[in-house]
């Protein structure tokens, strides 16, 4: 019997002997030890149900029952729930329960929290939050909560999650979807083989998804999304309204015709704004030349601020809102660069998009809303120049990974259809470094260090010397170069924009003690500043496919004046290796007084299977240690004569 489960088990022995004496409905002793395992809570029920009156109007119920079995499972038992002119809270219930299920305190109205659900980002917007603690700490506990939230949209249709997360199990969690008989709305399942079980409840259809006893899931390095892991089931209308607006989702191109409505005659630039980029696109014959000047005008004139009130969440203001305020937010400042380009006499697309780092899947086949961001696509010739609106840096054409390489939803007068945003490869991901360095007799290093950073290799530093006054970078320097202790003497950044943008960095470093001397030998590790860092740990039953996102290459090379009167003793193997997951060699040989390294990594992205674990977790291995060798010198002794 494996330990874990024996755990489990006296846990659950435990719970039951202190609990005889008042087992409730909730006690925690009726909990199996199955779902004890790896898990820091349990939902004992969770009931949803999501009541669709019209398209306008839907009714949402969520009801569920937890418990908390450590203080890391303390999170779950707080209520946290947004509302806003769309979704009204009608009412909440809670309960608390001691570990034999007894109810020791039931909330009240004058318990909630009303707060503010606006973030830093927005000047205005009408979020706000129920938000709820019995800051209960006798584990383990149980907690239980009924919401009913109305919606006066139905835009969103919200999903079923039983397993949410991780370390969190499941007895039983079931969604119902109330709709007229007339009413047809979509869904799609992902690890649940079943058909919905359908009823009928007077005039409506009842569509129920239902599941019990879930294991708590622990997610492995590397894992599929969440939706390849455990049971969920999304859902979207058909026919939906939003405020005055109505929609119908069973296609993309319908739901594009949808975000064109909201967008239509919002285009009209004053006067003033007219003649400026007429004047602009004067000067240029070539159209991209024409493109990014027209898109630094926009950059240097406009500001990001992100308002959401009502519709405006969805619809963006009107151009000569932006031109007179000189701000908007991500569909405000996007149509107004569609609208210029269009006086200047050039075609492009407002396009949604799911934009974030780690946020490129959508589900193509199920048209719905899964989309947080709006950016421009601008067809020339043969080829498409892609503009972030909100950014006031970066170049015309590019990016990045904030929302490069994934599907969006392009919008023109037809309605909406799919189209891939541009993918940066390992030859774009490029990191080249030369490093000139001497090192003393005490150790110490002094390093010119070259380095050209490419793509979504620029990507953060690109945000950092932007953001950032000297002084400020200058700090940043000092903290984050991996070197025990050194100091930055000075530094300098040239930035080339361009599709493919690059920044050039040079940096003058000491550090102290970068070498270790002992007795008359020097150890020196030759490569100073690109060290793989990430190591694998052994799983003998790895469960999922493993999915790299990230592709990039980095070329090292240094040199390295040692202190007079030393040679070498021993130095590192040229280490060489291939696999799917990418490529890895290195060098290093003394000549006379210098260390010469030599350094190549590739990393390519994709997805693999399980059983292929143990061959990556050893080339990382590989890396991290070739990336750590020392060369070792020792110091000659001259002898005297007699």
């Amino acid at each position: 019997m494996g330990k874990g489960l024996l755990l489990a088990l006296a846990l659950f022995c435990s719970l039951q002997s202190s609990s005889i004496a008042a087992d409730g409905q909730y006690a925690v002793s009726k909990i199996s030890p199955l779902l004890l395992l790896n898990a820091n809570a349990v939902m004992r029920l969770e009931e949803l149900k999501f009541e669709i009156i019209s398209p306008a109007k839907a009714v949402y119920t969520n009801h569920y029952v937890i418990t908390i079995l450590n203080e890391n499972g303390d999170g779950w038992a707080e209520l946290f729930d947004y509302y806003d002119k769309h979704h009204k809270i009608r009412s909440v219930d809670g309960v608390l329960y001691d570990a034999a299920g007894k109810s020791l305190k039931k909330m009240k109205d004058k318990d909630m929290e009303d707060l503010s659900g606006s973030s830093g980002a927005n000047l205005m917007d009408d979020n706000r939050i129920k938000r709820h603690n019995f800051y209960y700490r006798a584990y383990p506990y149980t907690i239980e909560y009924t919401i009913v939230t109305e919606y006066s949209s139905t835009l969103f249709f919200p999903p079923w999650v039983p397993v949410s997360r991780e370390m969190i199990s499941v007895e039983q969690s079931s969604v119902s979807i109330v709709s007229p008989a007339d009413y047809e709305f979509r869904y799609k399942a992902f690890n649940y083989k079943d058909a919905p079980v359908v009823t009928q409840q007077k005039s409506d259809k009842v569509s129920t998804w239902s599941v019990k006893n879930l294991l708590a899931i622990q997610r492995e390095p590397f894992s599929p999304m969440w939706h390849e892991l455990t049971t969920m089931v999304i859902f979207g209308p058909t026919a939906f309204q939003v405020d005055e607006y109505k929609g119908n989702m069973a296609s993309w191109q319908d739901f594009g015709k949808f975000v064109q409505a909201l967008k239509s005659g919002k285009d009209v630039l004053p006067d003033n704004i007219k003649q400026k980029v007429k004047e602009i696109a004067s000067g240029y014959a070539d159209e991209k030349q024409k493109i990014s000047a027209l898109y630094e005008y926009l950059q240097k004139n406009t500001r990001y601020i992100s308002i959401q009130l009502g519709i405006g969440g969805w619809q963006p203001f009107d151009a000569k809102y932006v031109a007179t305020k000189s701000y908007g937010d991500c569909k405000a400042l996007t149509n107004y660069m569609y609208s210029i380009l269009k006086e200047a006499g050039i075609n492009s697309y407002y396009t949604l998009v799911r934009a974030g780092a780690n946020a490129k899947y959508i589900t193509t086949e199920f048209p719905s809303q899964q989309f947080n961001h709006v950016i421009l696509c601008v067809p020339v010739q043969k080829d498409t120049i892609w503009l972030e609106c909100t950014s006031q840096t970066m170049p015309a054409g590019y990016l990045g990974d904030f929302t490069g390489d994934r599907n969006a939803l392009l919008i023109d007068e037809n309605g909406g259809k799919l189209v891939r945003t541009p993918k940066y490869g390992f030859n774009e991901n490029l990191e080249l470094r030369h490093i000139a360095a001497t090192i003393n007799n005490e150790g110490d290093i002094e390093a010119i260090v070259k380095t050209k950073y490419m793509a979504e290799q620029q990507d953060d530093l690109h945000g950092i010397i932007n953001g950032l006054s000297k002084d400020k970078l200058m700090e940043y320097l000092k903290e984050e170069i991996e070197l025990a202790t050194y100091d930055v003497k000075s530094f300098n950044y040239e930035e080339k924009k361009g599709m493919i943008p690059e920044i050039k960095e040079t940096l003058d470093i000491v550090a102290s003690h970068y070498a270790t001397v002992s007795g008359k030998r020097l150890f020196v590790v030759p490569n100073i500043m690109t060290r793989w860092s990430r190591k694998l740990a052994a799983e003998d039953n790895r469960k999922y496919d493993i999915v790299l996102n990230y592709e990039f290459k980095d070329i090292d090379s240094s040199i390295i004046k040692i202190p007079a009167g030393y040679t070498q003793e021993a130095a590192p193997q040229d280490v060489k290796i291939e696999s799917k997951f990418g490529k890895y060699s290195s060098s290093v040989k003394v000549d006379g007084d210098k260390i010469i390294y030599y350094r190549h990594h590739e990393h390519y992205s994709g997805r693999f299977p399980a059983k292929d674990y143990a061959e990556l977790a050893k080339f990382y291995e590989t890396i991290y240690k070739a990336d750590r060798s020392r060369v070792v010198l020792v110091k000659n002794e001259t002898t005297k004569g007699f």
